[in-house]
């Protein structure tokens, strides 16, 4: 193959002082190729070769060429198909409906999709950097072939415990028949026994709803989810009924961090600090009593002026206070969805370009290609796992007894 290259750069006075010029040669080799390829598929197909009538043992013939543009890493290629006159010939190295001849190219726009950008960007991309040509419907149909991966992704098997489960949802405006709705997609990441972080699905519907909740939660159940220690969510109403009605047992840890904006966020700028200092008390108390004495005592000096704010946490104390029958190591994994809200702003970067999206599909397909890339990252456990992991172990064992 060299001596042959060497030959034919040296026979033609070929110069090549660039990048593109080598593109242009590597585009007329493979289209030499490629259509070397199609006759000896038609010939294989007919049972005789081009003029070798004597051989020829049916009714189908030769019937020209037709021109097809193909998308390639080098370029644009002008491509000649052979056909026949039957219309029975199917090809194989180049396929009907094909119009991209490498994965390096689909995996290159994938890859850009993945990182957030638009399909025109991508299209404009595309062109200045390989010369290649493209529409939006050609990068949506490249694009399009993750979806059967992400529906199998979806219905994978999980592990039968988990340890800790983050729940939580982010909306985005998606086109629906003409209208723009909001739409959530519903979270689940999973801390394994094994102290290894994994997100367990992602799913859009309909805005945040507890009973949308249920349905992911049985589903988690069908995959073989058959126990969760602790569920860490937020203050939607009706969560913890939803989390009881599949997993009777799991504990349910509030986010104290979602509780203090929804309960601080009316108070007046200049009694924010002293108001936050004595609700500090409460959430960072050594006990659980220690926490109600001193929820009582921000009731006594504040409920004059937001009465609200200790009603409130009364209220949800049940699931708030969770965290304080496990020890410091535990408390600080699950006293708040952290974990999960950076997941969530990894998210938000890479779709921060796109308002808003032209189907539930195309917003599915770059979350499933952002979160592959995000979780690349998540090689191990945590440093302090051997600790946790031994103090969970023990409330299990407690509960299963």
């Amino acid at each position: 193959m060299r001596e042959l290259m060497k030959g034919y750069l040296k026979q033609n006075d070929v110069k090549i002082k660039d990048g593109t010029d080598v593109n242009a040669i590597m585009r007329d080799m493979m289209s030499v190729i490629l259509e070397g390829a199609l006759d000896e598929e038609l010939d294989e197909e007919l049972g005789y070769s081009k003029y070798d009538y004597h051989n020829k043992d049916t009714a189908n013939s030769r019937n020209g060429h037709s021109q097809k543009t193909l998308h390639t890493s080098y370029g644009d290629m002008g491509l000649d198909i052979p056909r026949d006159r039957a219309g029975e010939f199917e090809p194989q190295v180049i396929k009907k409906y094909q119009n991209t001849v490498t994965q390096d190219m689909e995996e290159k726009i994938i890859s850009m999709y993945a990182k957030g950008m638009t399909t025109n960007d991508i299209e404009s991309h595309m062109r200045e950097l390989y010369g290649i040509d493209i529409s939006d419907s050609t990068i949506s149909r490249i694009t399009d072939k993750i979806l059967p991966i992400v529906k199998e992704w979806q219905e994978r098997p999980l592990d039968e415990i988990y340890a800790v489960v983050f729940l939580d949802a982010i909306h985005y405006h998606v086109r629906n028949e003409g209208r723009i709705a909001k739409q959530a997609v519903y979270i689940a990441i999973g801390i394994g026994m094994d102290g290894r972080k994994d997100v367990l699905g992602m799913y859009v519907g309909q805005n945040e709803s507890a009973k949308f909740w249920l349905s992911i939660l049985n589903g988690l159940k069908n995959r073989g989810v058959n126990d969760i220690l602790i569920a860490c969510v937020d203050g939607l109403t009706g969560f913890p009924q939803a989390i009881e009605a599949v997993y009777p047992q799991t504990e349910i840890q509030q986010c104290i961090i979602h509780q203090i904006r929804n309960t601080t966020k009316f108070v007046s700028y200049k009694e924010i600090k002293p108001l936050m200092a004595d609700l500090k008390r409460v959430y960072t108390a050594p006990t659980e009593d220690a926490a109600l004495g001193a929820l009582e005592d921000f009731s006594e000096k504040w409920d004059g002026k937001y009465p609200k704010i200790s009603k409130s946490w009364r209220e949800n104390w049940a699931n708030l206070s969770t965290y304080f029958k496990y020890p410091e190591a535990v408390r600080r994994l699950i006293y708040t969805t952290n974990t999960i809200e950076g997941f969530n702003r990894q998210l938000r970067k890479v779709t921060k370009s796109k308002t808003v999206f032209p189907s539930d599909d195309s917003l599915l397909k770059m979350l499933y290609l952002a979160m592959m890339d995000i979780t690349k990252k998540w090689t191990g456990h945590r440093q302090d796992w051997g600790q946790i992991h031994s103090q969970l172990e023990i409330y299990f064992e407690e509960r299963l007894s």
